[in-house]
């Protein structure tokens, strides 16, 4: 996570520990972290840390990116999370770059299998941000994240990590471990004769199940089906059928996504999928997690609103919904 470069060793006795502004709790966390390891460090400024080794040399590494994800969470996590960025660049620094693991760090996870996928909404990086982690789209307004999985935080994979380590057995070996190394149940539910499945559970990698739909879906599909994932800890899911009426459909999975996003912590999005099985799902699904593809999602959605005569009308939103819809419509005739 550091970007390490060398400056003159600092003369004996000169150490020194810039105290952030009171209100810079992310700059805290890091000096008071580093400094229960024996290291000295300095904010020169806000996105740059210099830590002094034992021998007197120093380093300097950018927080540019570790500011954005801690932005993102409370108080309360940011002594753990802080503990274990002082941990991996200790470890930098005592072992020497000769000493690092294979592969930037990325191989060593794989193996011990520590790799997740996140979701996450596309406005949660900003294009920099974004170009330096593990991150791909998975549809319109939706990302998706190799991350690591560590005992007290979640941290976002940097491209400078793989070493040897390509980004589609990076995504692969993170989408399996999702799917397979952790617990999920499927709950469904009937709203207003709209049938609804959850997949869920309390870890917040539900959201690589999309990979993996076709498990749940064994039979034929001509229509596909609605998806939404509304947090990270679910995945909402209806199958397109003749019935009900498919705008009923729509605007059920809407309902019940906008409430779930929000009332949950840190939703992914509110958004409704059409999921087309296509050429992805035709591939056994191995070899789907480590091709590089998604699944074809398109964003659909419906508004309902009470025209002057008292009846409803329901506006298709966007052109994929028409599509769905003309084509449901056409195959019912």
């Amino acid at each position: 996570m550091i970007q390490i470069t060398r400056t003159p060793a600092a003369p004996a006795g000169s150490y020194m520990t810039m105290n952030p502004n009171a209100s810079d709790a992310i700059g805290m966390a890091l000096v008071n972290a580093f400094a229960q390891r024996g290291y000295a460090t300095a904010l020169p400024d806000p996105d740059t840390i210099d830590i002094t080794r034992r021998d007197g040399s120093q380093v300097r590494g950018s927080l540019v990116e570790w500011r954005r994800y801690a932005a993102n969470r409370s108080p309360a996590e940011l002594p753990a999370m802080a503990a274990q960025y002082a941990d991996q660049a200790v470890q930098a620094l005592e072992q020497g770059p000769a000493a690092a693991p294979a592969g930037g760090g990325a191989r060593r996870m794989l193996e011990e299998g520590s790799l997740r996928v996140r979701l996450y909404p596309e406005n949660a990086f900003d294009e920099r941000v974004r170009a330096a982690l593990l991150t791909r789209p998975l549809a319109p307004g939706l990302l998706e994240t190799v991350v690591a999985d560590l005992p007290d935080s979640i941290v976002p994979l940097n491209r400078t990590d793989l070493g040897d380590v390509t980004e589609d057995e990076a995504f692969g070996g993170a989408l399996a471990r999702s799917i397979e190394g952790e617990p999920h149940y499927v709950q469904a539910t009937d709203m207003d004769g709209v049938k609804i499945s959850h997949i869920g559970e309390q870890h917040r990698y539900i959201g690589a199940h999309v990979h993996a739909l076709r498990r749940h879906f064994p039979g034929p599909l001509p229509f596909g089906a609605l998806v939404a994932f509304p947090l990270p800890e679910y995945v909402t899911v209806h199958e397109i059928g003749p019935d009900p009426h498919l705008v009923l459909a729509v605007k059920t999975v809407q309902d019940v996504a906008a409430k779930l996003a929000g009332s949950g912590e840190r939703p992914v999005s509110p958004q409704v999928y059409w999921w087309r099985p296509g050429e992805y799902e035709r591939m056994d699904e191995r070899t789907g997690l480590y091709s590089g593809r998604v699944p074809d999602l398109r964003p659909v959605g419906v508004q309902v609103e009470q025209g002057e005569d008292g009846r409803l009308k329901a506006g298709l939103l966007g052109d994929a919904t028409a599509e769905l819809v003309q084509g449901w419509e056409a195959a019912r005739r």
